[in-house]
């Protein structure tokens, strides 16, 4: 028979889970997802990446993309997605400084997107797994691009499913 301190192994268990269900009831026991990590860490602002970048879209979270993917994307900004985002030398030197410190590194972006493109990546595709393609094709949205439609401080760094709003 299978023992713990001199218990048996179901006496073991029976302790462990209702230790769980009192921490549960108690409120104080809290599972933190790797993304919570990710957006409890204090990225400083890139005021070059919110001017220019923000400009046009939403100033994406540098952790979206591995620092490769943001290296092939500065690196081509005349044909950037069908748009000539060209800047001066010195704007894409501090840009691409920035990414490459603050680019993702944590499991879910190890994988480089398909394109570097943040809406066809894996995690991006399992976390939107739920949303309809006739959402994606709404005025108010148009596109997995857009992340204000639905996360309306993704303008913040804030996308926390609990705080989504999709568009009727």
């Amino acid at each position: 028979m299978s023992t713990i301190n001199n218990q048996p192994l179901s006496a073991h268990w029976n302790k462990v889970i209702k230790g769980l269900i009192l921490m549960i009831g108690l409120g104080s026991f809290h599972l933190v997802s790797a993304d919570e990590k990710v957006n409890q860490t204090k990225i400083p602002v890139s005021p070059k990446y919110q001017q220019e970048c923000a400009a046009c879209h939403i100033a994406y979270p540098a952790g979206m993309l591995p620092a490769a993917s943001w290296k092939r994307l500065m690196n081509n900004l005349p044909n950037h997605f069908g748009t000539d985002a060209s800047l001066d030398k010195a704007s894409v030197q501090q840009i691409s400084q920035w990414l490459q410190l603050y680019g993702g590194s944590y499991k879910r972006v190890t994988t480089e997107a398909p394109q570097d493109r943040i809406t066809k990546s894996a995690w991006f595709i399992r976390k939107h797994d739920e949303v309809s393609a006739q959402t994606w094709k709404l005025a108010a949205v148009k596109s997995p691009s857009n992340c204000m439609a639905c996360h309306q401080q993704a303008n913040l760094g804030d996308f926390n499913e609990h705080r989504i709003r999709i568009p009727r």
